[in-house]
């Protein structure tokens, strides 16, 4: 039996609403658009050749993202650096990050190892830092971290978890393209290291400690409360 026919009008819409919202989160995350900023579905509407409705949509998944706030009756704005905002996301992190490591650790398969041992492998050779990208982290870098730190996670065999993990990493890396340049001494390469070299020795109760230490000081670094870094 054939399968029922698609609607190209929806589809093109969805397709538009995938264009905007990659646009307005790659801005976000750029720092085009400054904490608390107001983002005005009429203006960004007109900005993108699209219509109210797909704008809105494109928000609305920001919203669920963490990049962008609904506010009451004024419409979408991108989220304040408030110290309590990003120690929620932190302490999420520090709960749920460190339990799905050990279960990764003690699930993982030879094929998680590789993949563990690669993603450290293009995190350490990718630069951190260009001069045209001032003082937040390269666009390069930004994804090679994420991958690392989600294929340390993909050994669980969780889908849920690691949907819980991308929301969270999301929110908090709006957080670390502005407060980047406020730990310049810490040396995260051997944290990632440290990290790298407990997973793979299957070494679960190290390497969540190793986790929850290096989420404190990340922490510690978006709030500047150099005390949470002990």
């Amino acid at each position: 039996m054939a399968g029922t026919p698609r609607n190209p009008a929806s589809s093109g819409k969805q397709m538009l609403s995938e264009q905007v919202y990659a646009h307005l989160q790659g801005a976000i995350m750029r720092g085009e658009h400054a904490p608390g900023d107001a983002l005005k579905p009429q203006d960004l509407a007109k900005e993108q050749g699209v219509s109210l409705a797909v704008v809105r949509e494109a928000l609305v998944r920001l919203v669920g993202e963490g990049l962008a706030d609904r506010l009451p009756n004024r419409g979408f704005a991108v989220p304040l650096l408030t110290d309590e905002r990003w120690q929620e996301i932190a302490e999420a992190r520090r709960t749920i990050e460190p339990a799905v490591l050990r279960m990764s650790v003690e699930r993982g398969d030879v094929d998680w190892e590789a993949r563990v041992r690669a993603a450290h492998h293009r995190l350490v050779r990718t630069p951190p830092y260009a001069a045209e990208e001032g003082e937040h982290y390269t666009r390069a870098w930004a994804e090679a971290h994420r991958v690392f730190h989600r294929t340390l996670l993909e050994g669980c065999g969780n889908r849920a978890l690691l949907e819980t993990f991308d929301r969270l990493w999301i929110a908090s890396e709006l957080a670390r393209r502005w407060s980047a340049h406020r730990t310049p001494d810490r040396d995260g390469a051997e944290e990632h290291r440290r990290l790298e070299e407990a997973a793979l020795a299957r070494d679960a109760d190290t390497a969540a400690a190793v986790l929850v230490q290096h989420l404190t000081m990340t922490a510690a670094a978006l709030t500047g409360d150099a005390s949470q870094a002990t």
